[in-house]
């Protein structure tokens, strides 16, 4: 029902219809409004946080039923959680040799502070981190797609401490990002960003 109400207020027309016209039209409805709903939730909290953004305002911005972010999603928390996984690009810096992996991870630092447009991903935490019912999607998030690829890719004793080493370095920059923001290492060359920075990585993983 909440599909076929979605697609009438869209304003779409199944008179006419081929059969299978029929069957692929609410699936791409279905997966064209779960998409509007991804992008709404992503600008949205990182404007104004997660505790600032409610079920309504998303479907709203959205233009959606607002019964369908529980429908598609679960909730507005599982809704954060698919909204920080579709903004990692961390997988790229996991893919090649091990001996490589310093300056990959390196190279995503840099890549992530020229970005243009800034990653969403910085401002969404800055501004919900700190509330408990996102804590354990953000703890799932830093296992799934940082510390555990990273102790995967390593070898000898203490992979995990070495990769959590490695993730505070990719992640504990958050405070001088808020107090004096990104302009000094934006101004810097990158190759000499990536340079100390692989550095850095060399010594957390080693």
């Amino acid at each position: 029902m909440l599909d076929q109400a979605e697609e009438a207020r869209t304003g779409h027309d199944r008179a006419g219809d081929k059969p299978d016209d029929r069957v692929k039209r609410p699936k791409r409805d279905r997966e064209a409004t779960r998409a509007r709903l991804l992008e709404a939730a992503r600008d949205l909290f990182s404007e104004h946080g997660y505790d600032h953004v409610s079920v309504r305002m998303i479907a709203a911005d959205a233009g959606a039923n607002v019964a369908l972010v529980n429908r598609y999603f679960g909730s507005k928390a599982a809704l954060f959680g698919e909204v920080l996984a579709g903004e990692s690009t961390l997988e790229q810096a996991f893919t090649g040799s091990p001996a490589d992996l310093p300056r990959r991870l390196a190279e995503h630092v840099v890549r992530v502070v020229h970005r243009a447009p800034a990653s969403p991903i910085p401002r969404m935490l800055d501004r919900s981190i700190g509330n408990p019912e996102i804590l354990p999607i953000l703890q799932q998030h830093m296992e799934r797609h940082l510390v555990t690829p990273l102790t995967a890719q390593l070898d000898g004793p203490d992979a995990r401490a070495r990769a959590t080493l490695a993730a505070t370095i990719i992640m504990g920059g958050g405070p001088v990002r808020r107090l004096l923001g990104l302009d000094d290492l934006r101004a810097a060359d990158p190759d000499d960003l990536v340079r100390r920075l692989t550095t850095m990585f060399e010594a957390a993983l080693s």
